[in-house]
């Protein structure tokens, strides 16, 4: 029995392996390895968390410090720059004959998303005496290559032919092109009634003291109209700044085009209201004429 229990004590502590020296030695180095990366590891996620530089860290501007480019409320929504059924121009003028005199400077055309159709320097055919730079934005250096008066004027002709004209005060662009244009296709922003700016007499002073006769204040000549400037209009209605100093032209023509594609359908609608009762209006005054023309007879 005690022989049994003696090799059963050999086979439970049975006697250490001697390892070789050169094993141990690597077994300590892989340890240590092991050790450093770790090390390293933990240092490279501390870093990427606190980002180090030379220069240091960069400070954090607020939202309302950003820079974010503005975009224009008159750009165009496309590059589209074919004639389509709406057309709006904008003409600058200079001063000839003895400068009070306005001759055309410059013509500009876009279609109905803004884009330029006719963009081009005109040279009067009398002689320049105030290129009203400040306003015009004309420099002598832009009418010495400038286009012809006659090459204009034909070219403006045939692109505006048949199409709803828009501008502002439009009359005025017209007459420097001594051109016309129906009136059914014109559209013009200082003449739609919307746009136009109302100045009550009930608050001026020299109305109120005038010598009316005492009538019902309803009946009263109480309002007059005048017409707003594309400025204000494109500052109200489009959140458009423009005409600081030196006009531009071609956002002048697409301030004018933005201003009536928003209120298209109205205006439209007041245009077909109005054609619709000068009709009613010529048929009714031949009738008139007829009556007058029988009283006559049988007198």
């Amino acid at each position: 029995m005690s022989s049994d229990l003696k090799r059963k004590q050999k086979k439970k502590n049975p006697k250490p392996v001697q390892i070789n020296p050169n094993w141990s030695l690597l077994q300590q180095k892989l340890k240590s390895d092991s050790n450093n990366s770790g090390n390293r590891k933990s240092s490279n996620n501390d870093d990427s968390d606190n980002p180090r530089s030379i220069l240091g860290k960069r400070k954090e501007r607020p939202d309302s410090e950003v820079d974010v480019p503005k975009i224009s409320p008159l750009a165009p929504v496309n590059d589209d720059s074919s004639l389509t059924d709406e057309v709006a121009m904008d003409c600058e003028m200079v001063g000839v004959s003895q400068g009070t005199k306005s001759a055309l400077g410059r013509v500009t055309l876009v279609n109905k998303w803004g884009n330029v159709l006719y963009d081009e320097f005109v040279r009067p055919v009398e002689r320049v005496v105030d290129f009203r730079t400040h306003i015009s934005g004309i420099r002598p250096r832009d009418l010495r290559k400038a286009k012809d008066f006659r090459v204009a004027q034909t070219k403006v002709a045939e692109l505006i032919k048949g199409k709803i004209l828009v501008g502002h005060a439009l009359h005025n662009d017209l007459k420097v092109l001594l051109l016309t244009h129906p009136k059914k296709d014109i559209r013009d922003t200082a003449e739609y009634q919307p746009f136009l700016k109302y100045f009550s007499h009930l608050t001026n002073p020299s109305f109120l003291f005038s010598s009316f006769p005492i009538e019902p204040i309803c009946n009263l000549p109480n309002r007059d109209k005048t017409r707003k400037s594309l400025k204000h209009l494109a500052s109200e209605f489009l959140g458009a700044d423009i005409q600081n100093g030196e006009h531009c032209p071609i956002d002048d023509a697409r301030a004018a085009m933005l201003l009536y594609q928003k209120n298209r359908r109205e205006w439209e609608r007041n245009v077909k209201d109005q054609t619709r009762m000068r009709l009613k209006q010529k048929k009714r005054k031949p009738k008139k004429r007829v009556k007058e023309a029988n009283h006559t007879s049988t007198v």
